[in-house]
């Protein structure tokens, strides 16, 4: 039986399905010429796409708004019906976009919303009041249900249809509906500590990276503070899996098509890979993923039972293709660089390294400041197997091992059909940030098929050629969508350790600057990174710029501390520590990074 979270969404999600239609009701009374695409409820709200004869405006939001609870008041009933292919292709004979879903429904594989269906081809409608709508539902009993005081439009963005720049760029209304309008004022109230925290913009005000059209959409450009939090954390990445036996290796950024051929990326993987490229009449590809080459160099040797398993980390930059549409500064990006790693073990030690990487995993993402995690286990979609390779007993060997590694963990988890990768089942760990959303963190990929298409082997103990199995896995994810994370979750107030200006040095006059440079050489020689503010601005400008930087310690020195050999210190959480004796203060920020704390 669904839990009560899950009946709170089926009915949230029915609330904002049903405030989706009446948006389009009352868009229609305003433009009768526009035509409607397609209007799905989405996390936290729902949206609509439209062809209109103008770009709207946000006066155009408050009237379309203003309407909408109109049409919420008056108590229109949501009727269900199914209808005949002529009767839909003539209900909407002059909306050509919902003539192409009728044909996609018909043909299969389409839903209403546009989406992936594997449901037997049902046309059907929902009516209220005159607006209907090509629809499976569900809906909420009547527009009553929907709460005026719950109900805000946010925002106007253009979107193709299906998702293709080849196709018609339409205006998609994004709004949100709650039960009540308290629970809408806290959802208002995160959006704005969402946009306070993007890290867009703190990339920007912080220094830490940019992206530039003319050098190519969706590839990050890593600013020196950025570069140094990078290096913090693939500091710390290496060192945790060297403790746990991991090597490191490193493989080109270009191969032959035929390495993705074998592997089966190129007939399954084709859409999310560029072109090839032409070099002295043979074809090499940007790589999509590192795991093809950790084949090779496991196959430049005989291996044996003794060897395994063999555990390789590679920090890979890899290239995919993603729709301009869809780019997101650090968050969806064409190159990034994953924290990959390829395990190959035998079967019978497949169960215990599986544990090892989520064990190594659950201890990275507490030590960045994560508490909240959501576990899913990606497996094949078994009405669907033509989109997999491998046989049954391989598949099932590979989701057993992953449920016996979560069994063993004692960790609760939601199974995911229809998710895995073509080539194995995943653990996918979702980790929630200081707001609550989920970010794709943790993936491990077992995977039998590999070293049968690539003829990996190992001698076993009996002297004979077994199969290894080999295991795909990262535990942050990509560094650029990681430390894009990481700047939301922190609001770039990073913690010590991670700050790229662990401590700001601020002479109170310019006599105070032979203190302050002495204070500076002290702190460096200690290992801290930190800066002196020499510059002719007063005291409290030079203490605010430094806390708008996020920078933990300011580090005020005028005459009593000069005299004292002390510094006064204050945080960025705007606290006056006082004055403390400088050895004093270097221990404490020395323990704070030892401790990977923040303050």
């Amino acid at each position: 039986m669904p839990g009560k979270h899950e009946h709170e969404q089926d009915y949230l999600h029915r609330l904002r399905h049903s405030a989706a239609h009446v948006m389009a009701h009352a868009v229609l009374e305003k433009f009768p010429e526009g035509t409607l695409a397609i209007g799905p409820a989405i996390e936290d709200g729902f949206y609509y796409d439209f062809d209109l004869p103008r770009p709207l405006t946000p006066e155009d939001l408050e009237e379309i708004e203003a309407r909408m609870k109109e049409i919420v008041a008056e108590g229109y009933p949501f009727q269900y019906r199914e209808v005949s292919e002529a009767e839909a292709r003539e209900l909407f004979a002059d909306q050509p976009y919902k003539l192409e879903l009728i044909d996609g429904i018909l043909v299969g594989g389409v839903d209403e919303d546009g989406g992936a269906s594997d449901e037997p081809p049902v046309l059907s409608i929902y009516q209220h009041g005159p607006f209907i709508d090509l629809c499976r539902g569900p809906h909420v009993a009547d527009t009553r249900e929907i709460n005026p005081k719950g109900l805000k439009l946010l925002s106007v963005a253009g979107a193709y249809w299906r998702g293709d720049e080849r196709r018609p760029m339409l205006q998609r209304i994004y709004g949100t509906a709650w039960p009540n309008g308290k629970e809408l004022a806290a959802y208002l109230h995160k959006l704005e500590e969402i946009k306070r925290r993007d890290h867009r913009k703190l990339g920007r005000e912080l220094d830490l990276f940019s992206s530039h059209e003319i050098g190519g959409a969706g590839l990050i450009y890593w600013h020196p503070k950025g570069a140094l939090i990078r290096e913090m954390i693939e500091n710390f990445w290496r060192e945790e899996h060297r403790k746990r036996g991991y090597e490191m290796v490193y493989s080109p950024h270009i191969g032959r098509v035929d390495l993705w051929k074998i592997s089966g990326h190129w007939d399954f993987y084709r859409e999310s890979m560029y072109s090839p490229m032409d070099i002295d009449g043979v074809e090499y590809l940007l790589k999509p993923m590192n795991c093809p080459f950790a084949v090779l160099i496991y196959k430049t040797k005989t291996r044996s039972y003794r060897d395994l398993p063999l555990r390789w980390g590679e920090l890979g930059t890899v290239y995919r293709y993603e729709r301009s549409g869809v780019l997101h500064g650090m968050l969806r990006v064409r190159g990034f660089t994953q924290d990959d790693a390829h395990i190959f073990c035998r079967p019978d030690q497949l169960t215990d390294e599986i544990i090892g990487v989520l064990d190594l995993a659950f201890f990275m993402l507490r030590t960045f400041g994560y508490k909240e995690f959501d576990v899913e286990l990606s497996v094949r979609d078994l009405a669907r197997k033509d989109k997999y390779i491998g046989e049954d007993s391989v598949w099932e060997n590979a989701e057993g091992a992953l449920h016996d590694a979560l069994s063993t963990r004692k960790m609760e988890y939601k199974v995911m059909p229809g998710e895995a990768k073509f080539y194995g089942p995943a653990i996918d760990i979702k980790m929630r940030d200081a707001l609550g959303r989920g970010w794709q963190g943790p993936t491990i990929q077992v995977d039998f098929n590999f070293p049968e298409r690539f003829d990996m082997t190992y001698v076993g103990q009996d002297g004979k050629e077994h199969r290894p199995v080999m295991v795909h896995r990262t535990v942050l994810g990509s560094m650029e969508r990681f430390v894009g994370g990481l700047i939301e979750h922190y609001a770039g107030a990073f913690p010590v350790w991670l700050s790229p200006v662990q401590a700001e040095i601020i002479p109170i006059a310019d006599r105070h600057h032979d203190y302050a440079r002495q204070v500076l050489q002290r702190l460096k020689e200690a290992g801290l990174r930190a800066e002196l503010d020499d510059s002719d601005e007063r005291m409290n400008a030079k203490v605010r710029k430094a806390q708008l930087q996020k920078i933990p310690y300011m580090l005020i020195v005028g005459d009593r501390e000069s005299e004292a050999g002390t510094v006064s210190v204050r945080l960025r959480t705007e606290e006056n520590l006082g004055p403390k004796p400088l050895d004093e203060f270097i221990a404490t920020a020395q323990e704070a990074v030892a401790e990977k704390r923040n303050i």
